[in-house]
């Protein structure tokens, strides 16, 4: 078999101003302790991985569980010490979101701030539209 070639052209572009890159997801400070905290009594353990799945009337739901380490197609997102790696198929329904942790007198939970998200159904549910 013979190998096939491909040329390419390399130039030199002077006026082309780079944008910096944003992290796929932020965490808030809060986030980041509860993370740390949750971690702690898990050293084998790197950080936490953030998957998605289709559920409800029309929308996702975001999942989180602990990993050992990161998939071959995982984004990985390293914010004050803190690792958390993005399954493949939720890296794009991640772009630009906030992750919290929140805690109130009646529950505790993580939250996704998405600005894609343009509205909920009824069970709570997120969908992009």
């Amino acid at each position: 078999m013979s190998a096939s070639l491909v040329r390419a052209t390399v130039r030199a572009v002077s006026k082309r101003k780079l944008q910096p890159t944003r992290a796929a997801l932020t965490l808030t400070p809060s986030a980041v302790n509860k993370i740390k905290q949750l971690l702690k009594d898990k050293p084998e353990h790197v950080g936490v991985k953030v998957g998605v799945r289709t559920r409800g009337c029309n929308g996702l739901s975001y999942t989180l569980e602990y990993t050992k380490t990161k998939g071959d197609s995982d984004e990985e997102v390293v914010q004050d010490g803190v690792r958390v790696f993005i399954e493949k198929k939720a890296q794009l329904t991640l772009l630009g979101t906030e992750m919290d942790y929140i805690e109130d007198k009646l529950s505790s939970e993580f939250v996704f701030n998405n600005p894609n998200i343009k509205g909920t159904c009824g069970c709570g549910e997120s969908f992009n539209v």
